[in-house]
Parts: structure tokens; sequence; C-alpha cells
């Protein structure tokens, strides 16, 4: 699923694609915001990307990834 985060006084936004479920998600982005911790999330490639819950001005979920339909050549 993809996660985008925009953050407070930044143009950008944080987009992570996460095997999540979109209710782990957010919860954890609940809580960042609710007691201004660091929110850490983990993408589909192991890799983890940190987030101040301080700094969070708004979050967009995408649809659930899907597997491509068709046959592997290898």
């Amino acid at each position: 699923m993809d996660v985008r985060i925009g953050m407070k006084d930044v143009a950008r936004e944080v987009a992570i694609e996460t095997e999540e479920s979109a209710e782990a998600v957010e919860a954890a982005i609940a809580a960042a915001i609710t007691d201004s911790s660091l929110l850490s999330l983990t993408d589909a490639k192991g890799r983890k990307v940190l987030v101040a819950g301080a700094g969070i001005a708004y979050v967009e979920f995408g649809a659930p990834a899907q597997r491509p339909v068709g046959f592997a050549q290898g």
C-alpha cells in the first residue's frame, strides 16, 4: 500500500510503499501524532523511514499494492 505523509512547513511529502496493513499503519501514525513521538515505518524493500510525529500535517493512504499477473520468465 502507498502511504504519503505531508509534513508541516515542508513542500515535499514523504512517500512510502509498505506491506503493512492500513490499520497497523494508521494506529502507528495516530500514536506518533498523539504523543509527539517518532513514527517508524518499514517499506516494501526493508528500508526504515523515521518521521517526527509532531511534524505530520496529513496522511494519504493509497490502494493496497497488487501483485502483477502474468508469467515470469527466468
